[in-house]
């Protein structure tokens, strides 16, 4: 599950499925004919307008399909916020509104905003997106040690450093902080250096964790100096804290048993720099505008273009087509890079916790035109379908799909539950497990850090983390106990086997299914 939601936000899996942007054929009016780029197509007359005027509509329409609670959008062009405005609920249970300045966690498109700050300290010379990242982070270490020394910021902002798709995030899970997980990653197998394209959030972490230590900085903190408070984000902040005091913010809302409902907090400081930001969509369109102008804010340039630039164009596959008639995806550093079906180059992130938020950003830097959306509900395609619907007026001057219906059909694998016992009937009559008290002890692993097993109330309990989490233990068959973890990723329902290795008087260690993606999951 985590591979396929890593493969929704980065835009691959909808590329390489034609879902960017439309393929449809322009509507009446759209012709081919010259532009500064010389072969792209003629943009619908008004066509920006048009989409501006239809986004109420559209914001509507959608929300009223998806149940999502509340939204926020705005759009940019030509240097100007065009559009502001909040729609729908922050609370499903206060029934408070949701306006231009509630804050919202933005998710993965915290992605685009890190790599923005990292062009940032290129522009002004501390670094290089081709410095390595070992010159920046002493002792940096990765289960390959000729990665370790050679694997760029930009490798990392590109996701083609070989980790493993989320590794980390199962530590992150688990409570374990930034610097402890960056250590174990260590001991991850990795994919094949620079040819391999797997979506990470601890890689845009170590990237973001060398930029800050060119400036003997936290990453919070530069995030400040070089960003937010040069543009006025004064509502915007890499720390979970500072959502969490927000007097305006909009709470997560799950999706479970068919409903969004608000049952959960998202802490995401650990891997803040991938997915830690949380935000207004009016500070959103101040970064928006700052893209389209080249790095230009109010007579200062922030950035420069060419520092951007690398950003901005296709660094690494990330979906390759199957197909002679598809199209494959591209990934730069931290921005989905593709080119419109009018010709026009474009960038988009999207971003979900699926414990209750799903945002999207796109830009048209050749219109100069930029759009945001923000949501509290857990990723149902509702603001990836504005977005493109928005495109498509833009574009053709109509609508050319239903986005929604095509984007929701995508996302609904992101709610299948993990685990091997997922959706399995217990035997019907499971061979008896071993006295329970054999089961009990202390066992290790490198990786994950010690596990407690103890018998509470006639039941076995398993504590992992370094605030020990517990997890109750019901016999399944044997040696093999079922275990139900809920996370970020873990969606309801996820059930997973627990196998201990057993000598007949004791256990001697343990396998934990949900956690063992990258063979690690293994206790002594």
């Amino acid at each position: 599950m985590k591979r396929y939601l890593a493969t929704i936000l980065s835009g691959g899996l909808v590329a390489g499925l034609g879902l960017v942007a439309s393929e449809a054929a322009p509507a009446e009016g759209v012709t081919l004919g010259a532009s500064p780029a010389g072969d792209t197509a003629i943009l619908a007359d008004g066509g920006v307008a048009a989409a501006i005027e239809a986004l109420p509509a559209l914001v509507g329409d959608v929300m009223e399909r998806s149940g999502v609670p509340g939204m926020a959008v705005a759009v940019v062009h030509e240097g100007e916020t065009v559009f502001l405005e909040g729609f729908g609920v922050r609370h499903l249970g206060t029934g408070a509104p949701v306006n231009a300045n509630t804050v919202f966690q933005i998710a993965s498109v915290s992605k685009s905003i890190s790599a923005t700050i990292a062009a940032i300290a290129v522009s002004q010379g501390r670094l290089a997106w081709n410095d390595s990242v070992s010159s920046h982070l002493p002792g940096f270490s990765l289960s390959d040690p000729y990665v370790a020394e050679r694997a760029t910021i930009g490798d990392f902002f590109a996701h083609r450093s070989g980790l493993p798709a989320a590794a980390g995030d199962e530590l992150e899970d688990l409570g374990f902080d930034r610097q402890t997980i960056i250590e174990r990653l260590a001991l991850v197998p990795l994919d094949p250096f620079r040819i391999s394209y797997n979506y990470a959030n601890y890689g845009t972490t170590i990237a973001a964790e060398a930029v800050a230590s060119a400036y003997g900085e936290t990453w919070e903190t530069l995030a400040e100096e070089l960003l937010f408070a040069p543009l006025g984000m004064e509502a915007t902040s890499y720390r979970h804290s500072d959502y969490l005091t927000a007097p305006d913010r909009a709470h997560l809302h799950a999706f479970e048993d068919g409903a969004f409902q608000p049952l959960y907090d998202r802490q995401p400081d650990a891997q803040a720099p991938a997915g830690g930001v949380s935000s207004t969509v009016g500070d959103l369109a101040r970064w928006l505008a700052l893209l389209l102008a080249g790095g230009h804010h109010e007579g200062e340039d922030i950035f420069s273009p060419d520092a951007l630039l690398p950003a901005l164009r296709p660094q690494v596959i990330n979906a390759p087509a199957g197909d002679f008639a598809e199209r494959s995806g591209a990934y730069g550093f931290g921005f989905n890079v593709s080119v419109s079906a009018t010709g026009r180059p474009t960038m988009n992130h999207s971003g979900a916790f699926m414990l209750g938020a799903g945002t999207h950003f796109q830009i048209m830097p050749e219109q100069k035109l930029g759009l945001v959306v923000l949501s509290n509900g857990a990723p149902v395609g509702a603001v990836e379908a504005i977005g493109n619907s928005f495109m498509d007026i833009v574009q053709f001057g109509t609508v050319t799909r239903d986005w929604y219906e095509a984007y929701n059909s995508l996302m609904s694998v992101l709610f299948e539950p993990v685990g091997d016992l997922a959706g399995q009937e217990p035997p019907q009559a499971p061979e008896a497990h071993a006295p329970l008290d054999s089961y009990t002890g202390s066992f290790e692993s490198a990786y994950f850090g010690p596990a407690e097993i103890t018998v509470e109330d006639g039941e076995l309990m398993l504590s992992l983390g370094p605030t020990p989490l517990a997890f109750l233990l019901q016999h399944w068959d044997g040696h093999v106990f079922a275990l139900a973890p809920r996370n970020e990723n873990a969606p309801a329902g996820s059930l997973s086997s627990v196998r201990f290795n057993h000598n007949g008087t004791r256990a001697t260690g343990l396998v934990v299914d949900y956690l063992d993606e990258n063979g690690l999951g293994h206790w002594d």
